[in-house]
């Protein structure tokens, strides 16, 4: 298994590291810093620098269902050998915008207590859907979410343990996708005093990190569904 480097220290931008197998999908690590696509936040993209300054495009990172994290090099790339020593450099301006994203949409979170049905994250935006009828005010939303930036809270990991998780599961927003038990802990993010559930995300150390956020469209998507856009500065 590919040691996570990205799970405890989202800052992290590059790392030494020995290739384990390299398949027709992609290139697999003992370490990495590359976050691979899951929760709605994308894999992240980078290089990856061989001996004699050789150097390959990564152009996304994936999970496969075994567990194994697969970088994607570019197409037509020549590939290393198994064995072969490379420093893993992640495209931090790319990884950072998400950060800032998926910690906004934490915050979105501590201001609607509803039920998450689905969400997304890219460079310039996040969404969240919310199981709710209720109609939300714009205005209101736009001002409590920059409050909640501007206040500077900290935001932490912290691990517990498969059945502590099973004993919480009120902790879970996500109607979804459920926290994944089976590998002994899980990971909570905590947005101190305003928002804790389990996360595997990358988030920025503190909340004024994400900046000018803008609430865009809010749409009715089904009876019981509302969805909220919102975009970074």
């Amino acid at each position: 298994m590919t040691e996570e480097i990205f799970r405890n220290d989202a800052y992290g931008r590059s790392t030494s590291a020995t290739v384990l197998d390299v398949t027709e999908e992609g290139i697999v690590l003992d370490r990495t810093v590359f976050y691979p696509e899951g929760g709605g936040q994308p894999g992240d993209r980078g290089q990856l620098l061989f001996d004699k300054g050789l150097c390959m495009e990564i152009v996304d990172t994936r999970k496969t269902e075994s567990g194994d994290l697969l970088h994607i090099p570019q197409p037509g790339a020549t590939l290393p050998e198994t064995g072969s020593h490379v420093t893993a450099i992640i495209d931090w301006e790319y990884r950072y915008r998400h950060m800032r994203t998926h910690t906004c949409l934490h915050l979105l979170c501590a201001l609607i207590p509803n039920d998450v049905t689905g969400g997304a994250i890219s460079q310039d935006k996040g969404r969240l859907d919310f199981d709710m009828t209720e109609t939300l005010d714009k205005e209101t939303l736009q001002k409590e979410l920059q409050r909640l930036v501007a206040e500077d809270s900290p935001v932490n990991y912290r691990w517990i343990t498969d059945e502590e998780m099973e004993r919480n599961m009120t902790l879970v927003r996500t109607m979804s996708v459920k926290p994944p038990l089976g590998q002994g802990k899980v990971r909570l993010v905590e947005v101190d005093g305003l928002d804790l559930q389990p996360c595997g995300g990358t988030h920025v150390a503190r909340t004024t990190e994400i900046g000018e956020v803008r609430i865009g469209k809010i749409e009715k998507k089904g009876k019981h569904n509302r969805r909220v856009n919102v975009h970074l500065a």
